[in-house]
């Protein structure tokens, strides 16, 4: 998955429309390529956070609605990073089919 998308990030990056810097809730600006990587690596930490919870709920050393919960949150992360994933794709298919 992630392979998929740094090779979109990388050929979007390399255009001057998507040199700006986005604006974070916190009103610090980032780097658009930066700002998705570093969904994607918060996504892939929330997994692992998720299964070793999970493999200590399993072996009775949790709490059940520790382990529910974060496991709706890595379900919640991943589709969240899926769907902007299938987004990005949909807008770099539609500019990549624009008429020069």
């Amino acid at each position: 998955m992630s392979g998929s998308i740094s090779t979109i990030l990388n050929a979007v990056s390399g255009t001057a429309a998507y040199q700006r810097t986005a604006q974070t809730p916190g009103g610090v600006g980032e780097d658009f390529t930066n700002y998705l990587s570093n969904m994607v690596t918060d996504t892939v930490k929330q997994s692992a956070s998720t299964e070793s919870i999970a493999q200590n709920g399993l072996m009775g050393n949790g709490n059940l609605t520790q382990v529910v919960t974060s496991v709706a949150q890595a379900q919640l992360a991943l589709q969240t990073t899926v769907a902007i994933r299938d987004k990005l794709i949909q807008a770099y298919q539609s500019i990549m089919s624009m008429p020069i």
